[in-house]
């Protein structure tokens, strides 16, 4: 099977933007990710695949612990700056929720522990039980077919 092809039938699902950070030898590191999922409710757990060439891939393997940021659709610059598609041009506003920092005002905001990670192909997946959740009013940010989109 084609690699493009497989990349591309990927892309006609629809997903939100999150962007996952942690506190890393006290420096605040990120990335964009549209690979996150709701796990369980008992317990509340999520998962995030990472791919190995990321530079998350070994950071989060010694943390064991990241701050999720869903984004809104006025947030869409900052996907671009954690998925090195655009020059950082501005401070990040992140803020602590429990241990871990997230994007202020975000549509919605998770502080996770790993309880769990699982080899799969050349990503790792991260199942991680969620400890502090706040919700914010807005619009989600949405990538579809290799782009950005807004629900209206």
């Amino acid at each position: 099977m084609d690699e493009r092809l497989f990349r591309d039938v990927m892309g006609q699902f629809a997903t939100g933007i999150t962007i996952i950070s942690t506190n890393y030898h006290e420096e605040i590191v990120g990335m964009t990710v549209n690979a996150f999922m709701s796990v369980s409710l008992d317990p509340k757990l999520i998962a995030v695949s990472i791919d190995e060439k990321a530079s998350m891939y070994k950071k989060l393997q010694e943390t064991m612990q990241f701050g999720i940021s869903i984004l809104t659709d006025e947030q869409k610059d900052l996907s671009k700056i954690f998925a090195r598609q655009k020059a950082k041009d501005r401070e990040v506003p992140f803020i602590q929720q429990g241990d871990v920092p997230v994007i202020e005002g975000s549509l919605a905001t998770m502080a996770c522990h790993v309880k769990e990670t699982a080899k799969a192909g050349d990503h790792l997946i991260f199942i991680a039980e969620v400890t502090e959740i706040k919700s914010n009013e807005g619009e989600p940010v949405i990538f579809y077919g290799g782009n950005y989109r807004q629900l209206y």
